[in-house]
């Protein structure tokens, strides 16, 4: 794949942008409104939903590899680095696949991607500590995608109705 100036500056503004939100969500307890340990809103998935509409699958995961990465880096957790790449993962290839049905909404899709981001973090602790007791905790994680997804799925119908006319969008 080859990017052009544009496209690069723009996939960096994304990454610097994927990784602030990352960043505020830590600020704020959710777990005061939610009380389910570990859950996120995923307020940086904002970022790659946007990402992969209106720039391709290509350059969104450019963006999400390069935000699981420098977060784990920034963090000083690289042990974190499997459960990011993995839920990360796992939710860009959801996504990617349910955007190509015209069927389904940019909410549907958001949904989608917050529930296999969640499976796929499973998926890591399956691998990490070599039980099947996450597995308890999937339904309860799919239930909590729901709200997490569509709240995603919002945010970025908002960005995409604000940034319709610009440039940006055009093409």
């Amino acid at each position: 794949m080859k990017l052009t100036t544009k496209q690069l500056t723009l996939c960096a503004l994304l990454t610097a942008m994927a990784l602030a939100l990352s960043y505020l969500e830590n600020l704020f307890p959710l777990s005061l409104a939610i009380p389910v340990p570990g859950v996120k809103l995923g307020l940086a998935n904002i970022v790659t939903v946007f990402a992969l509409y209106a720039l391709g699958p290509g350059e969104a995961l450019l963006i999400l590899l390069a935000r699981c990465f420098l977060g784990a880096l920034f963090a000083g957790n690289m042990n974190a680095l499997v459960f990011s790449l993995l839920g990360a993962l796992s939710a860009l290839g959801t996504m990617v696949l349910l955007s190509r049905r015209r069927a389904l909404s940019i909410y549907g899709v958001s949904v989608g991607g917050a529930a296999a981001h969640n499976c796929g973090q499973i998926a890591a602790a399956l691998l990490t500590l070599g039980s099947t007791a996450p597995l308890y905790y999937l339904p309860v994680l799919l239930a909590v995608s729901l709200l997490t997804g569509g709240l995603t799925g919002l945010a970025s119908a908002c960005l995409f109705r604000r940034l319709r006319h610009t440039d940006l969008m055009k093409g």
